[in-house]
């Protein structure tokens, strides 16, 4: 098992998520009424859509959209006339501010509409916040439980040390992640140097806790010149950091930035002169890419569950598919993990018949879906998503193998490495209590 580093709580955040989750789990429970015909089926997305990574909530909005749009065309979800019939989804928006207790409220305003699917991934925090909340709930009041679907939030312990069978993560978890990118890394035999640097909350506390250890364990020879975490969300300049970072005489940056604080940190760098290799889990859109510009070219790295330059056809007609609907390059942004959600959710309610959490939950943890050549299963013992991961080099629009661009830049993502579902799955820590 790879190590994993506690979240981090102040004592206020405490108080808050018990509070909040005390007022959903307070909630009366109500009769139960036959759906209608045709009524959609409603996903409550709890998410940032206001404040500094309001642009992260919003592409995930769309992802969801698009999603369930495929999923309407075909007919919606199928099930029995008594259970409504053939049901379209759909996204109801919860604005969460970035917030872990204005989750916990949108939670709260969720179980009031009878909302029983949330999704939320952009905070692992937040996450965190919702799980604690929903096994309450859930335990309290099992006429109105909810299932909680995660995208984003990768903090390991989510699947580990706090596993619940009412979370199912689809993104891969940190430490996964990581160990895509040091498959990359470690084959890198002039880099001697490397400066660490992250958001300073449980995700990015646990990215660089795990960097440390995979640094030491296969590349030992390479030193860590610096080490530090700065203020999520709120640091407007990043040219101090910078200047540490080229000071420091690192030839590369790992970090796990995302959003804004992402794009600040690599134009900050590109500003000060920094021309060494960024790994990032990150590092492949939301500005990022039009930021650094051509000192970026051969030395940004990313890793994820897939990319738009992903050499087969399939894959070609989903990315230009997306393109079409969402025509923006600022609206350029694909989550193939977001897709798959989605497909795996339907599949589970239609397999159960059912919209009620405990059997969509039952069959959700078997699901196996396939997209665009994209194949991917819910592992039942911890209900982390087994997938393909990739890791991508940023190049030049037209460079061989980049025949897609990000955001409308004119720099995209060659592929450099792909693992297969098996190569990318770690050991879990889980001990599952199922209701």
């Amino acid at each position: 098992m790879t190590s994993r580093l506690p979240l981090r709580r102040s004592a206020l955040a405490t108080l808050l998520v018990s509070l909040l989750s005390a007022a959903v789990m307070g909630l009366p429970a109500q009769a139960q009424t036959a759906p209608e015909a045709g009524a959609p089926i409603r996903i409550g997305m709890i998410e940032g859509l206001s404040g500094p990574f309001a642009n992260t909530g919003e592409a995930v909005y769309r992802n969801l959209v698009w999603a369930t749009e495929r999923v309407n065309a075909r007919g919606g979800v199928k099930l029995p006339a008594s259970q409504g019939g053939n049901r379209p989804l759909e996204i109801v928006r919860f604005d969460s501010k970035g917030q872990t207790e204005e989750a916990l409220s949108a939670l709260r305003s969720a179980v009031d509409r009878d909302i029983t699917v949330v999704t939320q991934g952009n905070s692992s925090a937040a996450a965190s916040g919702l799980i604690d909340a929903i096994n309450k709930h859930n335990q309290r009041d099992p006429a109105r439980q909810v299932l909680f679907l995660n995208y984003s939030a990768i903090v390991p312990a989510l699947t580990n040390e706090q596993c619940s069978y009412w979370h199912f993560r689809f993104d891969a978890h940190a430490d996964m992640r990581m160990t895509a990118l040091m498959s990359v890394l470690r084959e890198d035999n002039a880099l001697k140097s490397v400066y660490l640097i992250g958001q300073d909350y449980s995700f990015g506390q646990a990215v660089l806790g795990e960097a440390r250890r995979q640094l030491a364990a296969q590349r030992p020879d390479v030193k860590v010149v610096g080490d530090e975490l700065h203020p999520m969300a709120r640091v407007k300049d990043f040219a101090p950091y910078a200047a540490k970072i080229k000071a420091s005489g690192a030839q590369a940056v790992l970090t796990g930035n995302w959003g804004n604080d992402l794009t600040l940190l690599v134009k900050a760098a590109r500003e000060a002169g920094f021309d060494g290799t960024f790994y990032t889990f990150y590092g492949n859109a939301l500005g990022a890419p039009a930021a650094i510009g051509d000192a970026g070219t051969g030395k940004v790295i990313a890793v994820a569950d897939w990319f738009p330059n992903v050499p087969t056809k399939e894959s070609e007609a989903f990315y230009q598919s997306f393109r079409q609907r969402f025509p923006n390059p600022t609206d350029d942004y694909v989550h193939m993990r977001m897709q798959l959600m989605v497909e795996s959710l339907a599949q589970a309610i239609e397999r159960a018949g059912s919209v009620k959490a405990a059997d969509v939950a039952a069959q959700l943890e078997k699901a196996e879906v396939k997209l665009a050549g994209q194949t991917a299963r819910m592992r039942a013992g911890d209900h982390q998503f087994q997938q393909p991961l990739v890791v991508a080099v940023m190049d030049r629009l037209g460079a061989p193998g980049v025949k897609f661009d990000v955001e409308g830049s004119g720099y995209g993502f060659r592929v450099i490495r792909n693992l297969t579902p098996l190569q990318a799955e770690l050991p879990h820590s889980c001990t599952m209590q199922r209701p």
